[in-house]
Parts: structure tokens; sequence; C-alpha cells
């Protein structure tokens, strides 16, 4: 059940990224490095990784597999991991620390030199396990989710987990990746998950959808959805979908999914998750077709 905190879509935190975001979709990258490099107004800091996402580490094993995968030859490598628009990398560390070869992704040098101050002030804390061969790496990258130079920098290009919901906003305001996004950006966020998820049977999209109780005439950061949102999307990566006159996607009249699209495999609420979106947020996972 929603709380007054997720009805304040007229705070001012919120109105003012609103205005921020307020030109042609193509400048939204450079408006979020703005942000960062001003450094006087980054309300989506919440201090650590959603619980949620510590619940899924340490409690869904059995869906999401371990951190490490065995080759044909019988070693072991650790998995990718990728979280784009990584904040100050909590949830990076956190990946690292369950055993991943985590990479978080950020527009602006300003940002990625935050999440090395986290690193070196705080890593520490993220270890689940200090034995040496049970821990994983973290590394920060500039660039643009949806071009594709950052990825030279990634063995194989491709990752085995990527976790969508990074820019979280403090109180009445956070913000999923995808939500961040307009909704004329949702094909293209679709076609990009599609190309970096590893293909079976190891890739997995982890999403935490949110907010899901949000008009989403209303306007964003973040933008309202619902999880047939992402069902349509990823269902059919890259096509740009019909939506109603309420803002919602049309369901049942976008043509078959695409051969070459994501499955979704779980989708739950979580016990647990910032106060924002408890009762509303959903987890959902998605592997290739």
């Amino acid at each position: 059940m929603a709380t007054a905190d997720k009805s304040s879509s007229s705070s001012d935190g919120r109105s003012r990224l609103s205005t921020h975001f307020d030109v042609p979709e193509s400048s939204h990258p450079d408006r979020w490095a703005q942000l960062w490099n001003a450094g006087d107004f980054l309300p989506w800091d919440r201090g650590g990784p959603n619980p949620a996402l510590k619940d899924l580490l340490n409690q869904k094993k059995g869906l999401i597999g371990e951190s490490w995968v065995e080759n044909e030859n019988g070693s072991r490598r650790r998995k990718t991991a990728l979280v784009p628009g990584c904040g100050r990398g909590y949830d990076v560390l956190l990946l690292a620390g369950h055993g991943y070869e985590a990479y978080g992704l950020e527009i602006s040098d300003k940002a990625v030199q935050n999440c090395h101050e986290e690193k070196r002030t705080n890593g520490d804390q993220y270890m689940v396990d200090m034995h040496p061969d049970h821990v994983g790496t973290s590394t920060f990258l500039k660039g643009n989710f949806f071009a594709g130079e950052w990825t030279n920098a990634v063995p194989g290009g491709t990752f085995d987990l990527i976790y969508d919901y990074t820019v979280r906003f403090s109180r009445p305001c956070k913000c999923c990746f995808f939500c961040a996004l307009s909704p004329g950006m949702r094909p293209a966020w679709s076609q990009r998950m599609l190309q970096l998820l590893t293909t079976l049977p190891t890739g997995l999209l982890i999403c935490l959808e949110f907010p899901t109780y949000k008009d989403p005439l209303i306007g964003g950061p973040p933008f309202g959805l619902t999880p047939q949102t992402y069902l349509e999307h990823l269902s059919h990566p890259g096509k740009r979908l019909a939506y109603d006159d309420s803002g919602h996607v049309q369901v049942g009249n976008q043509g078959s999914p695409s051969t070459d699209s994501l499955v979704r495999l779980d989708h739950w609420q979580p016990e647990r998750t910032h106060e924002i979106g408890k009762g509303t947020d959903w987890v959902s996972i998605w592997r290739h077709k």
C-alpha cells in the first residue's frame, strides 16, 4: 500500500528534476552528467544497496546460481555483473563482495570518482567472505549505456548478470535505471539489455521495478510504469510499442514476442526494500529466450 510519501509528486526535488530533463531525449545523458559534475543536487543517494538485492543474493541461490561458472575444461571463472547508472557504486561493491567480477557504469568522471571514494573508504564493509578466493572484483567505467565503446574494457563485452535499479532518490524521490529513462528511450533500453546480457545458460537480468504506484502521465524522472511495461518491452526488444491515453503500455495487441527476446523466469514482491517502495516494488528475473 502506497504511503503518503509516494504521492508527493509535486515535491521540490521532483519538480526540479522534471524541469532539468525537459529537453530532447538525446540530451538526457548530458543532463545526468551535469548533475554529477555540479554536485549540489544529488537526491538519489540512499547510502547503501537496496535490501531487496541483499536478500536476493543471500536467499535465491537456487534461482540465480553461484557467482562463478565452470568452464568446459573444469576450471572456474567468476561471473561478470553490470550495474548501469550505478550511483556511488553500492550495488557494484555488494556484488563484488558476493564473488562477482562486477562493473559499474556512470555517465561522468565525477560520478566514477565518487564510486572509487566509496570503495576506498567502505569497500571492506561489503565483503561477505574475506577469503581471497571468495572475494570478487569491482571496476567503475565512464560511458553512455547506449553506446558501445565502454564495453571494450570488459572481456567478451557481455555480462552474466545485469542489475537494473540503481539511481535511488532520497525521500520522496528515488529512481531505477529504467524508470529514469523517458518512455521514448524504452525500446533502446530493451534492445541494449538484450545485447549486453550473456546468452544461455548463465545470463540473467534482474529488475527491481519502481515506481509502479505512480501515474505515468505525471512525468519524471522517475517515470511511472508497471510490471507489464517491463514485460512488453523485454518481449519486444527495440520495438516502439503502443501506449494508451493513460500512459500505460497496451497489452495484448503488440504482436507475438520477438524470436530474439528475453523471457521472465520469476516475479515477486520483496519482503524488504527501500521505504518508498514497500508494498509496490517488484523483482523480476529474465533470461534469453
